[in-house]
């Protein structure tokens, strides 16, 4: 199979692109498309050997759900049972964006998507591109981050093209993504609200939107068991062995570690801020910019970590943040993409 690349201007989307795009779509293939959070591996939500499809391109355990696309609320009320007074709120409020919601789902929707379960995923972009894109196709698009399953998710065309390269038909390239990591996954289903994924969407901005809102256990403790089956595989990980360092003394200890890692004859990348980078010099360094814009981290935070298995490192160090507001769901990814090799300092 030969992948195609089309870039399309967000500021004057070409509706013929659009158009192809749908067709393979509505034929039961799949399309890769950017969102505001990260690419997406698109096909009919509503076709179950399309949405196969997505679990054998990626290398996806089958029991890993995937996330319905939706471009306006007519299309939700014919894929769940029923829509909490919560959810209706979130909806109003925090769609179109970054935030999936959980639902119990009608029967129109297959077990491929719901892996099984009786509840279903799903969120309505604010990309313009992935709006259009589901208008042109007119069915809900199911779509997991469009990479290889347990790498870091793509934010731009050439990192899905890099993972799926004759393995999909076609790839909308939208430019970089805004935000850069996962939306806000929240459980709906039951008396009262639970975050299992953080994202854009913070515990502490929905907590005073959904007082009765609450973070999954698993969140909180690393010992706990996800509720949400896609969170209890590897994520996010790069080639390279990866370590994060949290605390004052950060800069000082990675410095150490880089140093002896060199003399051991590994070739290091680190990850740190902007006041901290000059320490780095004889080092592969990106930056995550000012301390204070963690908006910019999130951004950057999977590009950095695929641009240094292009590079070719051993061994990535890389500085992590406080785990509140969005450092939380910054930290949920470094996490992961470590292994949870975390040292506190």
């Amino acid at each position: 199979m030969i992948t195609k690349i089309f870039s399309l201007n967000k500021e004057n989307i070409d509706e013929d692109i659009l158009k192809d795009a749908a067709k393979i779509i509505n034929e039961g293939d799949l399309v890769a498309f950017p969102t505001e959070t990260v690419y997406g591996l698109g096909a009919d939500g509503l076709n179950d050997q399309a949405c196969q499809k997505i679990f054998r391109a990626k290398g996806r355990p089958s029991d890993n759900p995937l996330i319905l696309h939706i471009s306006n609320h007519n299309m939700l009320y014919n894929l769940v049972d029923s829509i909490s007074e919560d959810a209706k709120i979130l909806m109003e409020i925090c769609w179109p964006g970054p935030l999936t919601l959980i639902m119990k789902k009608s029967d129109l929707v297959p077990n491929t998507v719901t892996a099984g379960l009786d509840t279903v995923a799903i969120r309505m972009p604010s990309d313009d591109i992935a709006s259009k894109f589901i208008d042109q196709a007119n069915t809900p698009i199911a779509a997991p981050s469009a990479n290889t399953s347990g790498k870091p998710s793509p934010t731009r065309a050439k990192d899905v093209f890099h993972d799926l390269n004759g393995k999909i038909p076609m790839i909308l390239d939208g430019g970089s993504c805004k935000i850069g990591i996962e939306s806000t996954v929240i459980d709906c289903s039951e008396e009262n609200p639970v975050i299992l994924r953080p994202g854009y969407f913070t515990y502490e901005y929905l907590k005073k939107i959904i007082p009765t809102i609450s973070l999954d256990d698993a969140l909180v403790s690393d010992k706990k068991i996800p509720k949400s089956p896609g969170q209890k595989y590897r994520h996010y990980s790069p080639d390279a062995k990866m370590e994060v360092f949290i605390g004052e003394n950060a800069t000082k200890i990675m410095l150490e570690k880089a140093l002896k890692y060199k003399e051991e004859n590994q070739k290091v990348g680190v990850l740190t801020f902007e006041d901290s980078i000059s320490n780095f010099e004889d080092f592969k360094t990106i930056s995550f910019g000012s301390r204070d814009n963690l908006s910019y981290m999130s951004h950057v935070l999977f590009t950095a970590l695929r641009e240094m298995d292009n590079v070719g490192v051993d061994i990535i160090l890389a500085e992590g943040v406080s785990d509140k507001d969005l450092g939380k769901s910054i930290m949920n990814r470094m996490k992961k993409s470590a292994s949870n090799n975390i040292i506190y300092l």
